[in-house]
């Protein structure tokens, strides 16, 4: 079943959706994770922080049309079909580790913190839980993921190009979310 946006005259997703979305958001992110494109001033930029950070902003958007047990159910699928393709592939065991727990960790941060502040604004809830889950779910993964493998430099490059891209990202996604709600809504 389809849902119209109020007063935009187009369909709604549905936490369905929504959460297909986020699952296939973060299979992406995983498929890419070890592409770098390097970026001046920023350092390494991991390919799969470009897919991640939708995720970001579809988990708020899962919270927002379904609550927490939507979100729940979001977060379980996308480590269950993120685990199995990783398996399947052949993804070295210390990636399947990181970003499940990254993932994990990130995404339960954002779902309290936003969860916390339900009663505010959509812009305090999406900034206030990115503020926590994107370093959180930076730092877990690129740490558990290249440490031992990268230098420090590297690795802080990542750390700091993979913050940077997903606020922004994010940022992104959200202004077009909020530019889509209705007032009364957000």
């Amino acid at each position: 079943m389809t849902v119209s946006a109020p007063g935009l005259g187009r369909p709604a997703l549905t936490p369905t959706i929504l959460i297909a979305l986020y699952a296939l958001s973060i299979l992406l992110a995983n498929l890419t994770l070890n592409k770098f494109i390097p970026l001046p001033v920023f350092g390494l930029l991991s390919v799969g922080t470009i897919f991640f950070a939708a995720v970001f902003t579809l988990r708020d958007r899962i919270h927002r049309a379904g609550g927490v047990p939507a979100v729940l159910v979001a977060i379980a699928l996308a480590l269950l079909v993120n685990t199995v393709a990783a398996v399947l592939l052949g993804t070295p065991l210390r990636f399947v580790g990181a970003s499940f727990l990254a993932i994990l960790v990130g995404e339960l941060a954002d779902t309290g913190v936003y969860q916390r502040l339900i009663h505010r604004s959509w812009w305090t809830r999406v900034l206030a839980s990115n503020a926590v889950s994107v370093p959180l779910d930076s730092v877990l993964f690129t740490l558990l993921a290249f440490y031992g493998d990268m230098s420090s430099r590297e690795i802080t490059e990542i750390i700091f190009a993979d913050i940077v891209a997903k606020y922004a990202i994010a940022a992104l996604f959200a202004l077009r979310v909020r530019q889509g709600t209705p007032r009364a809504a957000a």
